[in-house]
């Protein structure tokens, strides 16, 4: 039931109103209709799919945001395959190339073979990895075993008490620039360990076949999001920013700069930095507000360079490549087959990349490609790219996964759940296992639906729409 307020303001009444039309808010949405509950979401930005974002490149549909999907993701692959959205394969057959300490070598496999002495030392690193996040409570990680000790040094600096040698270093590094978009210095060893335990284990984080990186979405992860939107229809609102949130015994007011929708319950699926941004009365409490201001995301940003064919192929290479210096430090091999267009994706430090107009941003990118790949990637057909920082992307700007520092996991990590009144939290933060995947996005959608619908009285059905 709608009705006109002054100024224009429409005021709304539903069961649930959830902000964020990513995949936690897009799934539960639909998860609450299928119950018989009413609902409304409401968006900041003027699209859905949050950190999932379509581009294109050369004529080929590319994701500017989250990208892969792993077989054991069953949750976004039923929700695609239900949607009608298919897989393709990640490219990785031949060889992988390997720029470190200013020279280039090729490799196969998951980890780089630098020399007997680095495969020992990274071993010797990952086995004491595992031994570690085999005591981390996924859901709960600030309650495991040693949690404090384990939050008060970074993953850097636990990595200097381990002595690791420079290879290993380098690689940690990559690892932590595109899980959590930023140095080991700057992450918790608790967080990074959450998340490790999370996905898996590091083999299956970094792994292509068998692993986290195992196949794309064919018409791109954004894709989901717009087709499950397409049958939320009117439910789903963009171009929306919730400015404040009031509640009281009887219910929620979610207002926006053109709506005031009231319901019983709202869950909030903004990233944990981005619940600062809202106006909350009763104000959160001060482990919440500590959440907000010490969970920021990290920066991560891509390009995608196109040429006429994916000319590596019949060199033997891959496609991927790892570098330790430079803009770029990560590529894969995007194509859409061996006919082409030839298609590279590559993973960019912002620090490096974002301050820069686009054609230098172009040039740095094509100059570390020629570096990796030869003479012939130094005449592309297509360019583009996507900056996640404030700029281009004022909601939750940054990287794909909070960048934690050392105490505020013990500290704050409880108030990633707990429900603050009325009003619950879901998102890709706040799941335990797969947090920081798709995956963990539409598992936490669903759960937190179906505790509101308890909530509500309702039974919990989970059938499809």
């Amino acid at each position: 039931m709608s009705n006109s307020l002054e100024g224009g303001t429409e005021e709304t009444a539903v069961d649930v109103v959830i902000v964020g039309a990513g995949f936690a808010g897009l799934t539960a949405a639909e998860r609450l209709v299928n119950m018989g509950v009413s609902v409304l979401v409401v968006e900041g930005r003027d699209r859905v799919g949050g950190r999932a974002f379509s581009g294109e490149v050369a004529g080929v549909k590319v994701d500017l945001g989250a990208t892969w999907v792993a077989r054991r993701h069953t949750a976004i692959r039923d929700l695609a395959s239900r949607l009608g959205c298919t897989t393709t394969s990640q490219f990785d057959e031949g060889h992988n190339v390997l720029w470190m300490d200013g020279q280039r070598s090729t490799y196969t496999g998951t980890f780089p073979a630098v020399s007997p002495e680095a495969v020992e030392d990274l071993a010797r690193i990952q086995m004491a990895v595992a031994e570690l996040t085999s005591t981390i409570n996924v859901d709960s990680a600030w309650e495991s075993p040693d949690a404090g000790q384990l939050d008060a040094i970074s993953f850097g600096e636990w990595l200097d008490q381990q002595q690791a040698t420079t290879s290993t270093r380098a690689l940690m590094t990559i690892l932590t620039k595109v899980q959590w978009g930023c140095s080991p210095g700057d992450v918790s060893l608790l967080h990074a360990l959450r998340y490790i335990r999370a996905a898996g284990g590091v083999e299956h984080m970094l792994s292509v076949e068998g692993g986290q990186q195992e196949e794309r979405i064919t018409e791109t992860t954004q894709e989901i999001a717009v087709r499950l939107a397409e049958r939320l229809g009117d439910r789903v609102v963009v171009g929306a920013p919730v400015r404040r949130i009031t509640q009281d015994d009887s219910g929620v007011t979610v207002s926006t700069d053109s709506k005031v929708i009231n319901a019983k319950y709202a869950i909030v699926t903004a990233a944990p930095s981005h619940r600062a941004d809202i106006d909350f009365e009763p104000a959160l409490p001060d482990k919440a507000e500590g959440l907000a201001k010490t969970w920021r995301l990290g920066t991560l940003s891509k390009a995608f360079v196109a040429y006429e064919k994916p000319f590596w192929r019949s060199s033997g290479l891959s496609g991927e490549a790892l570098t330790d210096t430079g803009t770029v430090f990560i590529t894969f091999d995007v194509s859409p087959d061996d006919n082409g267009p030839g298609v590279l994706m590559a993973f960019c430090d912002p620090r490096v990349f974002d301050g820069f107009n686009p054609a230098d941003r172009r040039r740095r990118v094509i100059d570390q490609l020629v570096e990796l790949y030869g003479a012939q990637a130094s005449a592309p057909i297509d360019y583009v790219d996507h900056c996640w920082g404030p700029a281009s992307e004022p909601f939750a700007p940054g990287g794909p996964n909070p960048a934690v520092a050392p105490y505020a996991s013990v500290s704050y990590g409880s108030a990633l759940t707990e429900p603050h009144g009325r009003i619950h939290w879901a998102g890709v933060e706040t799941a335990g296992e797969w947090a920081g995947t798709m995956n963990g996005a539409v598992l936490t959608g669903q759960q937190t639906a179906e505790r509101v619908a308890q909530r509500l009285g309702k039974r919990a059905d989970t059938g499809a729409q």
